[in-house]
């Protein structure tokens, strides 16, 4: 067999020898609108290309991880946490012989609906839909509605099965249906909890001396010495157990050092003189669109006004957010 062969033959052939047994397979796709599969990309390699072509995957890079629109260079954002998450997705998937192509789509995909300022912009996006419109807003729910039918004009990006039920399933009670999902469920909190001590530590809210003892002395000094000893743990537990898994002691320290990023850096005293601000900017844009629905674009196809509105909120990067709320509650020549 030779580059010559079809490549759907050849990845056949290829994952028979070597994706595991518990592996997700390229072939067939499965999509809610049948198309023809690319002579060159797999179905899973052709979804991350549309994941990574999206709009929505370019505003990743103005929106909020942690630190609410930080001064220094280098704070994470949201486009640079999808990364590492994805990279580190990756390499646990190799390792366990399972589909990286499939992997690297749910990680590139898995927070395209998040809202600006991070888990408070959720947290307040999610009280005023709650409050106006008898739902909530889930940043994985609307990440499978941003693929599914907001972007390209409101068509959607008709991505396969396998990497609609990992993004929408990445967060929250329910297991995806694949490994490689579970591997991004997971990998998900490994990466953010060390990238975000890296970030407090840079914006001089935590202290090294802060860190809990136990839990550095057992993962690591280092958030990359931490990363490794999580993966390995992973990589090692998993198939043992026949699914994506963590020792109880390396999986229970992760665990209590996330406790302790919540209370101290998430919702701690820092955090919370940001958060009411977040709030009033985002609850009152939310609030003047509701009473001006027709100032927010349209969205998918005969959405509701209300939808629409959560759609245009969701959809902001920090800065157009803040300028938007600043244009409509700041007289105009207070602005010069």
């Amino acid at each position: 067999m030779d580059h010559t062969t079809p490549l759907e033959e050849r990845v056949r052939a290829w994952e028979a020898e070597f994706l595991s047994d518990l592996g997700t397979p390229s072939y067939p796709a499965r999509r809610q609108r049948e198309e023809p599969d690319s002579p060159l990309r797999t179905p899973f390699q052709r979804d991350r290309d549309r994941i990574v072509h999206s709009k929505a995957f370019r505003r990743l890079k103005h929106k909020t991880q942690v630190f609410v629109a930080p001064e220094g260079d280098h704070y994470r954002t949201r486009l640079t946490h999808t990364l590492e998450a994805c990279g580190i997705a990756r390499t646990v998937a190799r390792a366990l012989g399972l589909n990286e192509d499939l992997t690297e789509a749910i990680g590139l995909g898995h927070d395209l609906g998040h809202p600006p300022f991070g888990h408070i912009g959720e947290e307040v996006l999610d009280e005023a839909m709650r409050e106006r419109c008898g739902g909530g807003f889930k940043h994985n729910e609307h990440s499978l509605r941003v693929v599914d039918a907001l972007e390209r004009d409101g068509q959607g990006l008709n991505l396969t099965e396998q990497v609609r039920d990992g993004i929408l399933n990445h967060t929250g009670s329910r297991k995806p249906a694949t490994l490689e999902g579970r591997i991004v469920k997971l990998v998900d909190r490994v990466a953010y909890i060390n990238h975000d001590i890296d970030d407090a530590l840079r914006a001089g809210i935590l202290d090294p001396a802060d860190l809990p003892a136990a839990e550095i002395e057992l993962l690591g000094p280092t958030g990359s010495a931490r990363i490794d000893t999580l993966v390995r743990d992973i990589v090692a537990r998993s198939p043992a157990e026949g699914d994506i898994a963590q020792s109880e002691e390396i999986g229970g320290a992760m665990l209590r050092l996330r406790k302790f990023m919540f209370d101290r850096v998430y919702l701690g005293r820092d955090a919370r003189r940001e958060h009411e601000r977040v709030r009033r900017t985002v609850r009152g844009l939310f609030d003047h669109y509701m009473e001006h629905p027709e100032e927010a674009p349209e969205s998918e196809p005969d959405a509701d006004e209300c939808r629409r509105v959560a759609d245009y909120v969701a959809g902001m990067t920090d800065r157009y957010c803040i300028a938007r709320f600043t244009e409509l509650s700041i007289p105009e020549a207070a602005r010069f």
